[in-house]
């Protein structure tokens, strides 16, 4: 499948039946140019970064045949359109654009103890590639390509070295990195990657480019 990525947490995968995008938040620029493209959205959380609620909202008033899968308290909001939007959580699978998609998981990391815990999942699409959204839970399934997020309030970068060393993927792509100077990316690479304190490779795919995975 051909990934693209897009700013901060947000990735689209495309393959010969059609295209997803996960985590069209309002931090990607382009993420209306994402979610257009594509036959679905699927969701990790409810956070702003991950999920633009007005920019959905309009997507599906324009176009019945989109379909986005999330938590409850993400397509919760759309009562009426019960038949676009699909409630997920862990042990559940979506047949989708062409995708066999897991989904695994059910809370967001701890950012406080102060800060309630919302719902997070993440997906296993074509048992290849996983977006955890803002979690290190570690999938009970073979990962080829992980999407490793590398800041944010609730990262830190030890944890990140053992969730990659717990998930045993093939390769990583860098994901959720907006809160990176470019120095602190290349370091981060460094660290968590081949070469570092882990035997895995890591990309950092630039914003607007595609690779295979």
């Amino acid at each position: 499948m051909q990934l693209t990525k897009y700013a901060h947490a947000c990735v689209s995968l495309a393959g010969d039946q059609g295209r997803i995008v996960i985590d069209p938040g309002t931090l990607t620029p382009d993420a209306a140019d994402a979610v257009a493209a594509a036959e679905a959205v699927l969701i990790t959380h409810e956070h702003f970064d991950h999920f633009d609620e007005e920019l959905l909202a309009q997507a599906l008033q324009a176009r019945p045949e989109l379909r986005v899968y999330g938590p409850e308290s993400v397509v919760g909001r759309w009562q009426a359109r019960r038949g676009q939007v699909t409630a997920v959580a862990a042990g559940d699978r979506i047949a989708v654009a062409g995708f066999d998609i897991g989904v695994f998981g059910e809370l967001h990391a701890m950012i406080h103890r102060d800060m309630p815990r919302v719902a997070n999942v993440g997906y296993l699409v074509d048992e290849r590639v996983y977006h955890p959204g803002d979690a290190y839970h570690v999938p009970d399934a073979p990962v080829e390509t992980l999407l490793l997020p590398t800041s944010g309030p609730w990262a830190k970068l030890g944890e990140g070295v053992d969730y990659v060393r717990e998930v045993a993927p093939k390769q990583a792509v860098q994901i959720h990195e907006l809160l990176l100077s470019d120095l602190g990316q290349q370091m981060t690479r460094q660290m968590v990657g081949q070469g570092g304190l882990t035997d895995v490779p890591v990309t950092i795919v630039p914003i607007g480019e595609t690779i295979t995975v």
